[in-house]
């Protein structure tokens, strides 16, 4: 009787045992099911961020997915290395390169229950000016008075210029930080004195701007801007020579200040759109007008640059500093403070953002005969208040070309002639006009400027009115370390056979 009810016992369990199974099975799949739920919740309802993390729209600025990355660039030497100390003071290194040694936090990180932001200067007292930089930054375009700035130059003819350069309200730039009630100014007029001088600039906006920052408790925005972002305000925007002391203080403060990436460049000023927009576009990771933010925006990371005026480029036309140009090999191997490829760098990185960083150009200008760029002035429309018409400064320019032309038909090596007419070529033209040129010759005027991006074997041959004695090309053609030939005129009236001897000494020297 005991065997019978054991047996009929283990036939429950046996029975029990596979339905205990299958509930465990349902358990662990609804379980599961239940997390895969949860976790794709999780993935597109994260927890709140203090800090929203939208990109800008209004503004049009690229999204973090599109930053540009640095180019290689055959002359580039570190900017920021614990290895290498800072450049001595006055030397070639501390004008061209990272003199900006002296570092001011005016708002270290984390200090006080204000929040992330913070904010410093890197001061350069070669150069007399800072970079500065600083995280969870917010600017209101409501509080800068100028107009929109990226009309089309038809649309805008007459307006002043005032019109277009910012004034600043208090608190149209703010930083996160510990404030107690009202926002207090960042910086006060001794530091402005010491480390943003106007040093003789009438109207230094980037002192206006740090004179107008406000620090608050933690800032409020709809939209924020995630990657590295440099506030620009130009002067003479339509000025090629202007134009490039701009670029050239955009690049230094972006390799100052360590950016991984090229930044995003916003324009704090009002000017309408322009031919050399497009070269900021392509050295930079986006370019858009303060004034197309509809609401105030914040950025993570905000970089102050230099005016151009402040660069080494303007600086170099009233101040006496030694420094040539050499290669970046021979700097490698026997570094000198007195000398600098840094310009060379610069024109690499400007030819790199056209895609003309390649070798079939060298090539083909070694094998296609000798090319002789004369670099035009001709009338253009440049901004809204000029009529169009460029002052000539060689009144008979085009004898001199068209008598070149000829005599270099005659020559028994091959010497092509090109008509520079840089006012109405894309700027990726111009500089493949400049890379491919053995020779370039031209009356002073902003186009030469464009000898920043030329090989290191090119010659160059200036001709100089009585009235335009300005050392501009020959001091870019030094510190780059080109051959610089120069012609000057008692007037502005070049003798064909002048120009001609001079050119044909320089041909000889390349085995013509």
């Amino acid at each position: 009787m005991m065997a019978g009810r054991a047996h009929g016992h283990r036939n429950r369990l046996r029975r029990l045992i596979p339905r205990l199974l299958l509930l465990l099975v349902a358990v662990y799949a609804a379980s599961f099911a239940i997390y895969l739920l949860l976790q794709s919740h999780s993935h597109h309802q994260s927890p709140p961020d203090p800090t929203p993390r939208t990109e800008a729209r209004d503004g049009v600025l690229a999204p973090s997915s599109s930053q540009k990355p640095w180019p290689r660039l055959p002359s580039f030497l570190p900017w920021v290395s614990s290895a290498v100390p800072p450049p001595p003071l006055h030397t070639c290194e501390a004008y061209f390169g990272n003199g900006f040694s002296r570092r001011v936090d005016v708002l270290p990180a984390g200090r006080g229950s204000g929040g992330g932001g913070w904010f410093r200067c890197h001061h350069s007292e070669t150069l007399g000016s800072s970079i500065c930089e600083g995280a969870r930054v917010r600017l209101d375009p409501a509080l800068i008075a100028m107009s929109r700035g990226g009309e089309p130059l038809e649309q805008v003819m007459g307006r002043a210029e005032e019109e277009e350069l910012p004034k600043y309200e208090p608190g149209a730039l703010q930083v996160e930080g510990p404030a107690a009630g009202m926002p207090v100014p960042l910086v006060d007029a001794g530091f402005l004195n010491d480390y943003v001088p106007t040093g003789g600039i009438g109207m230094h906006t980037m002192r206006a701007l740090l004179e107008s920052t406000r620090v608050v408790p933690p800032v409020h925005c709809s939209q924020w801007v995630e990657e590295p972002t440099l506030p620009v305000t130009r002067f003479e925007y339509a000025s090629l020579f202007h134009t490039i002391t701009d670029w050239y203080s955009a690049y230094v403060s972006s390799r100052v200040t360590n950016l991984p990436d090229r930044p995003n460049v916003v324009f704090v000023d009002g000017h309408c759109k322009a031919q050399l927009e497009e070269t900021w576009e392509a050295l930079f990771s986006s370019v858009t007008y303060a004034k197309n933010f509809t609401v105030p925006v914040c950025f993570r990371h905000a970089i102050l640059s230099p005016l151009g005026y402040e660069t080494a480029m303007f600086k170099g036309l009233s101040e006496s500093f030694s420094c040539e140009g050499a290669s970046v090999d021979s700097l490698r191997e026997k570094p000198d403070y007195e000398k600098t490829a840094r310009l060379s760098e610069f024109g690499e990185m400007i030819v790199a953002s056209f895609d003309l960083l390649q070798d079939d150009i060298m090539s083909s200008k070694k094998s296609n005969g000798l090319n002789v760029l004369f670099v035009r002035r001709e009338d253009y429309l440049a901004h809204p208040r000029h009529s169009g018409k460029v002052e000539s400064r060689l009144s008979n320019e085009q004898e001199v070309y068209d008598a070149i032309d000829k005599w270099a038909q005659g020559l028994k090596c091959k010497v092509n002639v090109a008509n520079g007419l840089f006012a109405h070529m894309t700027m990726k033209e111009q500089l493949r006009a400049i890379l491919e040129a053995s020779v370039v010759i031209g009356a002073h005027g902003a186009g030469l400027t464009h000898l920043v991006s030329a090989t290191p074997d090119t010659k160059v041959l200036e001709i100089i009115s009585s009235m335009y004695r300005r050392p501009h090309f020959a001091l870019i053609s030094h510190w780059k370390s080109l051959e610089y030939h120069a012609i000057n005129l008692p007037g502005s009236f070049a003798r064909v056979t002048d120009v001609i001897n001079e050119l044909r000494k320089i041909l000889e020297g390349l085995g013509c």
